[in-house]
């Protein structure tokens, strides 16, 4: 019986918090090996708090943290940090030195789209547009992952402003506590949209793009958002 058991897909996720926190959720769930690496040691500690959750602490652009997160034995490779150059260079890493099937890259800049692609990434993702991405291609990659689990292909977007009485105004997101069928996929904040991370406060005025594939989440993010009348 044991004999037949499939081997475990292995993914590596380097940077972000919020998003890498998220996907993780979602692939332990699918029984995926996970592990991610972020050089910030609070975050560190916070997704560390994950059950089964491989976590490195080190900046993943460097060669020997990433072989400390053994990435040779990762058949995915997804980097969500916030800088392009330094996805690029993750991804490269990844394929070069450690023979990673794919790579992952979340991009700022989509003007950068074709020059990722031709640089051999495998999956392109633009931040700012990347709830439009995920709601046409219901996927980041092909059958391996999703970055937020589907309910019969169909996603939930709440759009919820934040007023000048809210109790979410100065709290960090990582601070919101956000159940794991939840994120937040963009912030609106007057003409910018900005994309979130742990460390991101919220703000009066900010609308709160959050996204969920449970459509009984929708009362949670209501509770979460209301104002403080006291």
């Amino acid at each position: 019986m044991w004999g037949n058991k499939k081997k475990k897909k292995s993914i590596l996720i380097v940077g972000g918090f919020d998003e890498a926190r998220s996907l993780a959720n979602s692939l332990l769930e699918k029984d995926y090996r996970v592990t991610v690496v972020n050089k910030n040691y609070v975050d560190c500690e916070k997704l560390a708090e994950i059950n089964k959750l491989n976590v490195i602490y080190g900046d993943g652009s460097k060669k020997f943290i990433l072989e400390d997160a053994d990435a040779a034995s990762c058949q995915v490779a997804i980097a969500l940090t916030g800088s392009d150059e330094t996805n690029l260079i993750i991804c490269e890493m990844c394929k070069e030195f450690f023979h990673v099937e794919k790579t992952v890259s979340m991009l700022n800049d989509p003007s950068k789209t074709d020059f990722f692609y031709q640089m051999g990434i495998d999956r392109v993702v633009c931040a700012l547009n990347m709830i439009t991405n995920i709601m046409e291609e219901n996927a980041l990659m092909d059958e391996m992952m999703k970055m937020i689990p589907l309910e019969e292909g169909r996603l939930h977007i709440a759009e919820t402003a934040i007023l000048h009485n809210s109790t979410l105004i100065g709290k960090k997101l990582w601070e919101l506590n956000l159940p794991k069928e939840i994120i937040i996929g963009c912030i609106l904040r007057g003409d910018q949209s900005l994309i979130p991370r742990g460390d991101t406060s919220v703000k009066e005025g900010d609308v709160l793009l959050m996204i969920t594939s449970d459509k009984n989440k929708r009362n949670e993010i209501k509770e979460l958002t209301k104002v403080d009348y006291s």
